[in-house]
């Protein structure tokens, strides 16, 4: 099964200042650990995955989960210099807007190789994140959704009737939730520590409407580890996840837990 590698040095360009907790150095950090060679001298994962370059999403993707005019207001913002959106704690930079689209891009870019080979896998290094980004505003760090852009985009492009997003993070993905969170469709799955911002994803929220049974929420307490993590997979997010039968998984991996 072959592994794609999207990513893209424009992503380095998204400036959130000296120490910012998420920053280009994340990025530097996968890659360089990637192309670590292993002890028995074997190939370095990055030499046996296949690169793509990924292009922009194009305004039209990215309305398809978020307020057209939040998304005129980001192109404005980061055009006149203001330096964090007034909409939640992000920070930008006056190229954000474009990188934001460039990182929604590499998501699309990843449905792309995996649905078209209908056998892989794709890791998208990218930046800015996006899990917290709701329709109408970014916040924690996030500007647009890009998880959520490719989902409907493998929706729209391919057809695919069930996607399943899983997120793994020491915080909730509530941008992701409340997008899908009343669509049947798109399955939302998220492990996260509980009380921590943005102070949703409790278990009792399994989704809204047509979509209530699509949402699953599996927070854990503070300083929960391995075994947490996993017996959690095991026991709740693979069952539902194998009862779903989704025709694409896609993956919000979250580092900061570690």
């Amino acid at each position: 099964m072959p592994t794609y590698l999207i990513t893209h040095p424009d992503y380095l360009s998204h400036d959130t200042g000296l120490h910012h907790p998420e920053r280009p150095e994340r990025l530097r950090s996968i890659l360089s650990r990637l192309a670590e060679v292993a002890s028995d001298e074997s190939a370095s994962p990055l030499n046996q995955m296949i690169p793509i370059t990924p292009s922009p999403a194009d305004v039209a993707s990215i309305t398809t989960v978020h307020d057209p005019d939040y998304v005129k207001a980001v192109a404005g913002w980061c055009q006149a210099g203001i330096s964090q959106l007034p909409t939640g704690d992000t920070t930008i930079c006056p190229v954000s807007y474009d990188v934001a689209l460039m990182a929604a891009g590499g998501v699309m870019a990843g449905v792309d190789s995996v649905m078209a080979e209908r056998n892989a896998n794709a890791f998208c290094v990218i930046r800015p994140p996006g899990h917290h980004a709701g329709y109408d505003r970014g916040m924690g760090f996030c500007i647009f959704n890009s998880v959520a852009v490719g989902a409907r985009y493998a929706q729209s492009r391919y057809g695919a009737e069930r996607v399943l997003i899983i997120d793994w993070d020491v915080h909730h993905g509530n941008g992701t939730q409340h997008i899908f969170e009343a669509d049947p469709s798109i399955y939302y799955m998220s492990i996260h520590q509980y009380p921590l911002y943005p102070y949703t994803g409790l278990s009792w929220e399994t989704g809204k409407g047509e979509g209530e049974g699509y949402t699953l929420n599996c927070p854990v307490s503070d300083g929960a580890g391995n075994d947490t993590f996993l017996t959690t997979f095991n026991e709740q997010i693979l069952p539902a996840g194998r009862a779903f039968q989704p025709e694409l998984i896609m993956v919000s991996a979250g580092f900061d837990a570690h």
